[in-house]
C-alpha cells in the first residue's frame, strides 16, 4: 500500500465541474481532473486489503491497489502497464463507467471509497500525454482472419486482443463512424469523440481495418462473411429500443433518445443537418420536455436538452424513489440501490418517481403527458386512486431502456438461437453460439449493460476465438 496511514489522515476528494453557466453554453467535457499532489494523496487512501473487493466489483478486474501505489510512487509509467493489462480502454471507462468498484471499496462502508474512476482516468490521460501509449504490432501474423460485427467496446476489445495475436481482423460498423452507442449514443459533454478516433487510429496501426457504413444483413450477407473469414463475432449491441404503448404515442413529437442523442453527436461532429437528421430536426429548444426513464440514457436526454435550450424539463421514472443513503449492511459490496443525481440533474430538471404514463396529448402533434401515480405492493404496480395529472409537453423523449438486440437482418439472416430474453445464447466460457463459426459478446448477448462489461466480454471472447483458431492462447481472459 502507497501509505499505511494514508485512509486515515486524508478524506476523499474528487474531481469537480466547471460552473453550470459556462457547461451549459457548449457539449464539451467540463470535469476538472485533480492536481498531481491531490492524486498521489487520493492514491495513498487505498489500504491494499487482503481481500481486494474492489477486484471483484469491477468487471475487468483491474488491479487497482497496485497501480495506485505505483501513483503514489509517482510512476505512472507502469501504473499504466498495469491498467492496461485488464483494460483496453481505461479512457472511455474513467469517464463513463458508473464505477462499481469504488461501491466494493472497503472504504465505502464509510462512505469515503477511493477515487479509483479518476485515478484510472489520470493515469491513462498522462500516458496519451507522455506518448506512452503506442500501437502494439504482431511480431508474426497467425494467417487466420476474424470478422468482428459492431465497433462498440465489446467489437473494439474483442478486435484490438485478436489483432494483437496475429489475425488480420475486420470491424464491420453499419454508421459512418466507429464506436457504436458510445459515439452516438453518449453526449460529446461526458465523452469527447477524439477519444475514439484515437484509439481507432491505434488499432489501424496494429493492422485492423475498419469497415464503416456497411450493415452486415443488409448490404453485405452472414453467408459472404462466413465464406471470407475463419470466425465471426457479434458485437453488435441491444439496440431494440422498448416503446411506449399508449394512445397517442405516434405522435411525431414522441421520440427515442437515441435518435434525439445521435442527432446531436452528429451536428457536434461537423454534419450538416440532413446529414445529422435525415427524418427532420429533432430539437429540445424552447419545447416542455418530458424524458421517460430514470437511468443513465434519461440522464443524457436531460443534459442535452438543456444545452438545447429547452424552455422546460421533466424526468420521469416509473420505480419508486430511492432511498438517500444505502444500508451498507445489507448491500456492501455490492452495487447499492441509492438516488443518483447527475451532473445533468445538477444542471436544471424536475425529477418525479412512481409515475405511469396513461395517454399522450395532442391532435398533429404532442401538447401534453396524461401520467397516474402508482404504488409498488407485494412487487406489483398498483395505481393510487384520483392521483391522475396532466403536464405541458412539447416533446417526449423515451429512455426506457432496450429489449435486446435487432432481429431484423444479421440475427435473422444468421439463425443462431436466442435465449428467452432475445439475446444471442452464448455462455460466458467460449462465448460460442449455435452456429460453431459464430462467437458472440457484449450487449448482444448479455443484454443491455455497462461500458466496462461490454470491454470485459470482448476481451474473453476474443480468447475463445483465439483458443478455437489456433488450439491454444496467449491472451489474457
Amino acid at each position: 500500500m502507497g501509505k499505511e496511514t494514508g485512509f486515515l489522515e486524508l478524506d476523499r476528494q474528487d474531481r469537480t465541474y466547471g460552473p453550470v453557466d459556462e457547461r451549459l453554453k457548449n457539449y464539451k467535457e467540463f470535469v476538472v481532473p485533480l492536481s498531481a499532489e491531490t492524486l498521489k494523496d487520493q492514491a495513498s487512501r487505498c489500504m491494499n486489503c487482503g481481500v481486494p473487493h474492489c477486484h471483484t466489483g469491477c468487471p475487468v478486474n483491474n488491479i487497482i491497489p497496485d497501480w495506485n501505489h505505483l501513483v503514489y510512487e509517482d510512476d505512472f509509467k507502469n501504473a499504466l502497464e498495469v491498467l492496461h493489462s485488464t483494460n483496453n480502454f481505461p479512457e472511455f471507462t474513467g469517464r463513463i463507467c458508473p464505477a462499481p468498484c469504488e461501491a466494493a471499496c472497503t472504504l465505502n462502508i464509510i462512505d469515503q471509497p477511493v477515487t479509483i474512476k479518476s485515478i484510472e482516468c489520470a493515469i491513462v490521460d498522462k500516458g496519451w500525454q507522455e506518448g506512452w501509449i503506442t500501437p502494439k504490432i504482431p511480431a508474426q501474423k497467425t494467417g487466420k482472419s476474424v470478422a468482428v460485427v459492431g465497433s462498440g467496446p465489446a467489437g473494439l476489445a474483442c478486435a484490438q486482443q485478436l489483432a494483437r495475436a496475429g489475425h488480420s481482423v475486420s470491424v464491420f460498423e453499419k454508421n459512418d463512424r466507429v464506436g457504436g452507442l458510445m459515439r452516438y449514443g453518449i453526449p460529446d459533454f461526458k465523452m469527447e469523440k477524439h477519444l475514439i478516433n484515437r484509439r481507432a487510429a491505434q488499432m489501424e496501426a496494429e493492422g485492423v481495418v475498419f469497415k464503416t457504413s456497411v450493415e452486415v444483413g443488409v448490404s453485405v450477407s452472414v453467408n459472404s462473411l462466413k465464406d471470407n473469414y475463419d470466425a465471426i463475432v457479434f458485437a453488435g449491441g441491444a439496440e431494440d429500443a422498448r416503446r411506449l404503448d399508449i394512445p397517442g404515442s405516434e405522435l411525431p413529437g414522441v421520440r427515442l433518445a437515441m435518435e434525439f442523442l445521435m442527432q446531436q453527436n452528429k451536428r457536434n461532429a461537423g454534419d450538416d443537418e440532413m446529414r445529422a437528421a435525415p427524418r427532420g430536426t429533432l430539437t429540445a429548444t424552447g419545447k416542455h420536455v418530458i424524458v421517460i426513464g430514470g437511468g443513465d440514457t434519461g440522464s443524457d436526454c436531460v443534459g442535452t436538452s438543456n444545452r438545447q435550450g429547452a424552455a422546460s424539463v421533466t424526468q420521469l421514472e416509473i420505480m419508486p424513489k430511492p432511498p438517500e443513503h444505502e444500508n451498507k449492511a445489507m448491500s456492501w459490496p455490492f452495487w447499492p440501490l441509492k438516488l443518483r443525481t447527475s451532473s445533468s440533474h445538477q444542471e436544471g430538471c424536475d425529477r418525479d418517481w412512481a409515475v405511469l404514463t396513461k395517454r399522450v396529448v395532442g391532435d398533429n402533434d404532442v401538447k401534453g403527458l396524461e401520467c397516474v401515480r402508482v404504488e409498488w405492493k407485494d412487487g406489483k404496480m398498483h395505481e393510487v386512486p384520483g392521483s391522475e395529472f396532466t403536464l405541458q409537453a412539447d416533446l417526449i423523449l423515451l429512455a426506457m431502456g432496450f429489449v435486446g438486440p435487432r432481429k431484423a437482418g444479421m440475427l435473422d439472416q444468421s439463425g443462431v438461437d436466442l435465449d428467452p430474453r432475445g439475446n444471442v445464447k452464448a455462455d460466458t466460457n467460449v462465448y460460442q453460439t449455435s452456429d460453431e463459426k459464430i462467437w458472440a459478446c457484449g450487449d448482444m448477448r448479455r443484454g443491455q449493460s455497462l461500458v466496462v462489461w461490454a470491454i470485459r466480454e470482448g476481451r474473453q471472447c476474443a480468447r475463445s476465438v483465439d483458443e478455437a483458431l489456433m488450439g491454444a492462447s496467449q491472451l489474457p481472459r
